[in-house]
């Protein structure tokens, strides 16, 4: 059986994601601030995952400033649904700091279910193949994929880990559109997955 930690929403209608905890973006959210200003003057939302979570993304630095800053938002992102339902926190998740129209819709309603199942993960996910096509100065697009075959599924509450068998299932291919907002956040606000994608296997 697959880890199965899909989460995604697509199309374009923004219509719900105001009325979504901590969905405010700008210099005024829900979410706790961290310490001090990133390197890019951004005041984001402070982001700690257990240490039995951990993420790996590969390519990083791809040369450019404008799809290297996509990136890493991408992997802040990530990181906010993660720490959603590995605290069972979805205001000071840091979700709508990232995430916008139905992206952000998609993400905390797979983030809302799992917490109320106690449903998090343990073990490694391995974030490769990430692919910036940037269109202008406000709008990119990204692909990369998910090797969920390190990570098994946890009970939050009580910590007993679900042993997950690996199969082509574990490989997941996503496709998001991101903007920059107007504090220079690269959000996602269209994302899609492919599971078991030809595209992402080993």
């Amino acid at each position: 059986m697959a880890l199965l930690l899909t989460a995604c929403g697509s199309g374009g209608d923004d219509s719900s994601s105001d009325k979504i905890a901590g969905a405010d973006t700008g210099a005024t959210h829900s979410v706790s601030p961290s310490a001090s200003a990133s390197a890019d003057g951004i005041d984001r939302p402070e982001i700690k995952l257990p240490d039995d979570m951990k993420m790996v993304f590969e390519g990083r630095q791809s040369g450019d400033a404008t799809k290297d800053a996509v990136l890493s938002d991408n992997a802040r992102a990530v990181s906010t649904v993660w720490q959603a339902m590995a605290y069972g926190d979805l205001k000071k998740s840091g979700m709508g700091f990232y995430y916008t129209g139905t992206a952000l819709t998609g993400v905390y309603d797979y983030a809302k279910g799992n917490i109320a199942k106690n449903i998090s993960w343990a073990g490694t996910l391995r974030y490769y193949n990430r692919r910036v096509t940037v269109f202008d100065k406000t709008s990119a697009a990204l692909t990369y994929c998910v090797d969920e075959s390190k990570a098994d599924l946890k009970d939050r509450k009580s910590g007993k880990r679900q042993g997950t068998k690996t199969s082509s299932d574990s490989y997941v291919y996503y496709n998001a559109g991101v903007k920059k907002d107007k504090t220079g956040v690269w959000q996602t606000w269209d994302l899609s997955e492919d599971r078991g994608s030809q595209k992402c296997q080993p």
